[in-house]
């Protein structure tokens, strides 16, 4: 796929069009809601990309904000490709939020894990562990589901034009038994054949670094090809994530994946450490 055009992608661009859109016409979210008869939280959802919006509505909108001709048919037809369906929609019990179709469309990925190896590097069987340790009570079809989903996700890296993907994970990871050592070894095995693709940078941060920067927590750095869609920041939970678009909030968090990269080891030793930790656990 083309990166930078699929519909969540579209989606929030076409949100962020509508709410600079209605502030150049000077007129509030109450004020559009009462001449559209809408309520102001559904205006305020479009155009925080929370959900979709019909090419009825984006034309009235925009009738309403002066905005016609080529202008209002380009956006128009934006809302008409921002609903259609990504694979995603076939684990929607899974996939609740606009991450993976935000994951699906970026150009590059940064990520910092500190207790996992991060999802899109991981193995069938590690997956399964990790998911079973985080939902203890789920059902075990639950369990598949959201490893298969896992699984899906992972295809991406093999994409014709896959994104670039850079990983930074603590040492920790290659120490805390998930699973069993049979597990181990094959998760550290498979995370050796990422790191050697082309698109694909791992690094490890290790113990003699002391504090660094990611131990707030998980988080991952999404960008994109298209300079109308700026780079999102998602810090990771177990039960749900936050996205951060500020200026102030991205740049943080970039300053702090390159402090990352430098505490950490360089991608050939990165990889050396793996590798030893896969024969550590094959023994």
């Amino acid at each position: 796929m083309t990166r930078g055009h699929g519909p969540t992608v579209r989606r929030r661009r076409l949100a962020g069009e509508l709410r600079r859109l209605r502030e150049n016409a000077a007129l509030t979210i109450d004020e559009v809601s009462e001449k559209l008869e809408c309520s102001a939280s559904k205006i305020s959802r479009i155009e925080t990309g929370h959900v979709g919006v019909t090419p009825r509505d984006v034309r009235d909108m925009l009738e309403l904000y002066g905005v016609r001709g080529d202008d209002q048919e380009a956006l128009v037809q934006l809302a008409r490709e921002a609903r259609k369906r990504g694979w995603w929609h076939a684990y929607n019990e899974v996939f609740t939020g606009a991450f993976v179709g935000l994951e699906a469309d970026a150009s590059s990925l940064k990520a910092f894990q500190a207790l996992l190896v991060p999802g899109l590097l991981q193995t069938e069987r590690y997956a399964h562990a990790v998911i079973r340790a985080m939902r203890p009570d789920a059902e075990d079809a639950e369990i598949e589901r959201r490893v298969a989903a896992r699984m899906a996700r992972q295809r991406l890296l093999r994409d014709p034009n896959p994104p670039e993907f850079w990983a930074v994970i603590d040492e920790a990871v290659l120490h805390r038994v998930v699973g069993s050592p049979e597990v181990m070894a094959e998760q550290f095995t498979q995370l050796c054949d990422f790191a050697r693709l082309p698109h694909v940078t791992v690094q490890v941060v290790p113990f003699e670094s002391g504090a660094h920067p990611g131990m707030e927590g998980p988080f991952l750095i999404l960008g994109f090809p298209e300079r109308a869609d700026p780079d999102v920041v998602y810090v990771d939970s177990t039960s749900s994530g936050l996205y951060l678009e500020l200026d102030a909030d991205v740049r943080r968090y970039t300053l702090m994946f390159d402090h990352l990269r430098a505490a950490a080891l360089k991608p050939d030793d990165s990889v050396e450490a793996i590798a030893g930790a896969a024969r550590r656990f094959a023994k």
